[in-house]
C-alpha cells in the first residue's frame, strides 16, 4: 500500500510502459521484420544506445534533432556523449570502426531518444526498426530498400499506405537549388511561419520539412528540385522509379520531401499512414546518405536505408484494425489437486517436451484452478489428483 504522503512514481513524461498483452504484438512485429529482413539478405547488427556527441554532427547542426532534441551528457570522465536520437549514424560509424567487406546489409531494432513534444505516435523514448546497405550505390539497392520496407508493411496488414519519393541530388545540385530556394524563401519571408524564418537563410531545405500550415502554403510555389537535378541523379533517380513499378509497388513524387536529416543525397521515401493524422502519418522514412560514412572517418562509401517507428506503426495498425491478433495461449494447464508438487513437476516435463504449459500455485483449491485454466485459454486442462499420481497418468480436459 502506497503511503498518503508519498507520491506514486510514474514512467517519465514522454516515455510509456510495455506490459502484457501488448508486449506479444510488439514481439510478432519484432519477429516479423527480422524474418522479413534475412530474407531479403539483410544480417542483424546492434550499437549502443549512447554514442559519442560527435557521431551525430553529420545529421545537421541546424536540423532540430541536434539543435533542440539530443539527450546530451559528460561521464564521469567528461566525454561528451549523447543517447542515440537515430540509428543510421551509429551504423555508419560501426561501418566505419570495423570495415567489414561491402555491400553490408544490416537490419536493427531498439530504442531511440529525442526530447520533443510528447503527443500520439511520438515520444522521448521511441522504438524503431531499421535497415541499411552500404557499399553500393546501385540504384536496384534502393529499390530493394524500399521493397523491403513496402513487404514489412504489406505483411502487418497495412492497406492504406501511401509511397512519398523524391531526389535530394548530389552535391552540386543541392547547392544551387539550396539558392534558388533560398531567393523564393528570402522574397516571401514575411510569409513564413514565424518558427520557420529563421532557418530560411540558414537552412533553406529544412523550411521544406516544415509542416506548418503558413510555410506549406508560402512554399507551394517555390522551385522544384527535380529542375536542378544533375544528369547522373536524374538518371538514379528515373532507374528507382522504373525498378519500383517493375515490381508493382505504386510512388508519389513528393517534391517537399527532404526528411529532416541533413545526410541524404539523392533518393528519399516515406510511407504515410492514410488513417492517422496527416501530421504524424509517416511509418516509415529514409533515403541514401553517400557521404555519411567518410564524415565519420571511413572511406567514402554510399549508403541507403530507412527506420520504421514502432508504435506509430502500431497506431496505424489500430486505426485500421491490423495486426491485432491474441498472443498465444499455453497449450496445457496443469491443475493439481494433491497439496504436492506434481504441478511442478508435470508442467516443467511437459516444457521440456517442448508443450507450453502453466500452473496455477498457492495450493488452490480445483475448482479455482480449472477457472484459471479457463482464462488462459489453454487446449487442455491437464489434471492429477491422488489416484492418478498413484497410477502414474493424468486427466485431461
Amino acid at each position: 500500500m502506497v503511503s498518503e504522503d508519498k507520491p506514486s512514481l510514474r514512467s517519465p513524461i514522454g516515455t510509456h510502459d510495455l506490459c502484457p498483452p501488448d508486449g506479444d504484438r510488439w514481439l510478432a512485429l519484432g519477429r516479423l521484420f527480422a524474418e522479413t529482413a534475412q530474407r531479403y539478405g539483410f544480417a542483424p547488427a546492434a550499437t549502443p544506445v549512447f554514442e559519442d556527441a560527435a557521431v551525430f554532427a553529420g545529421v545537421g547542426a541546424a536540423t532540430d534533432v541536434v539543435g533542440k532534441q539530443m539527450y546530451e551528457f559528460a561521464d564521469r570522465s567528461d566525454r561528451r556523449l549523447v543517447l542515440r536520437p537515430e540509428g543510421t549514424a551509429a551504423v555508419c560509424r560501426a561501418f566505419a570502426q570495423h570495415r567489414p567487406p561491402t555491400p553490408w546489409k544490416v537490419w536493427y531494432q531498439g530504442p531511440f531518444f529525442r526530447y520533443e513534444a510528447p503527443q500520439a505516435g511520438r515520444f522521448r523514448q521511441f522504438h524503431q526498426l531499421g535497415a541499411e546497405t552500404l557499399g553500393t550505390d546501385d540504384a536496384d539497392a534502393d529499390v530493394e530498400i524500399i521493397a523491403l520496407a513496402a513487404r514489412v508493411l504489406a505483411d502487418v496488414g497495412l492497406a492504406r499506405v501511401r509511397l512519398l519519393v523524391n531526389s535530394m541530388g548530389d552535391g552540386d545540385t543541392r547547392a544551387v537549388y539550396a539558392a534558388a530556394l533560398g531567393e523564393h524563401l528570402s522574397a516571401n519571408l514575411d510569409r513564413l511561419d514565424p518558427d520557420d524564418r529563421a532557418k530560411a537563410a540558414a537552412a533553406p531545405l529544412r523550411v521544406l520539412d516544415s509542416k506548418r500550415p503558413a510555410t506549406v502554403a508560402a512554399t507551394a510555389d517555390a522551385p522544384r528540385i527535380e529542375a536542378f537535378l544533375s544528369p547522373d541523379a536524374a538518371r538514379h533517380f528515373d532507374r528507382v522509379r522504373a525498378g519500383l513499378d517493375a515490381l508493382g509497388i505504386d510512388c508519389e513524387v513528393e517534391p517537399r520531401l527532404v526528411r529532416g536529416l541533413d545526410y541524404y543525397t539523392r533518393t528519399t521515401f516515406e510511407f504515410c499512414a492514410d488513417a492517422l493524422d496527416s501530421a504524424q502519418n509517416a511509418v516509415c522514412g529514409g533515403g541514401r546518405y553517400d557521404g555519411l560514412v567518410e564524415a565519420l572517418g571511413g572511406p567514402p562509401t554510399p549508403g541507403i536505408g530507412f527506420a520504421m517507428g514502432v508504435e506509430r506503426l502500431l497506431l496505424a495498425c489500430d486505426a485500421e484494425g491490423v495486426f491485432d491478433d491474441a498472443p498465444a495461449a499455453p497449450a496445457a494447464w496443469v491443475v493439481d489437486v494433491t497439496d504436492g508438487a506434481a504441478a511442478r513437476d508435470i508442467t516443467e516435463a511437459l516444457r521440456a517436451a517442448g508443450i507450453a504449459a502453466d500452473r496455477a500455485y498457492d495450493a488452490r483449491s480445483m475448482r479455482a484452478q480449472m477457472r484459471a485454466a479457463d482464462r488462459s485459454g489453454a487446449a487442455a486442462a491437464v489434471i492429477v489428483g491422488e489416484d492418478e499420481l498413484a497410477a502414474g497418468t493424468v486427466t485431461l480436459r
